[in-house]
């Protein structure tokens, strides 16, 4: 349950109300009985510390079992076509005298 900002349009008076997002709004003010108006605030933030806080690191068993289905499967038998040669070439030497 989210707490909410109010201020007396009368009195000036501010204070907090830990309400339900469904209840009414607040009307009266506590201090002088006068009508209140509730404020937007910018909430509370939280930040995500440490590692392990990707979308995908909480994903059920089943959707990550799909999600395995879906890629393509890796080839282990590449074309020798894109293959050079290692060994280096050797010169007669009896050609050089």
């Amino acid at each position: 349950m989210p707490t909410y900002e109010y201020q007396c349009i009368g009195c000036g008076h501010r204070f907090e109300e830990f309400q339900s997002m469904t209840a009414a709004p607040l009307t009266e003010c506590p201090e002088c009985s006068g009508k209140t108006e509730r404020l937007i605030s910018g909430g509370a933030g939280f930040v995500f510390k440490g590692a392990g806080f990707y979308q995908t690191d909480y994903r059920s068993k089943a959707y990550n079992e799909a999600a395995s289905k879906d890629k393509p499967a890796a080839t282990e038998n590449k074309t020798d076509s894109n293959k050079t040669d290692s060994k280096p070439k050797t010169e007669n030497k009896s050609d050089s005298k």
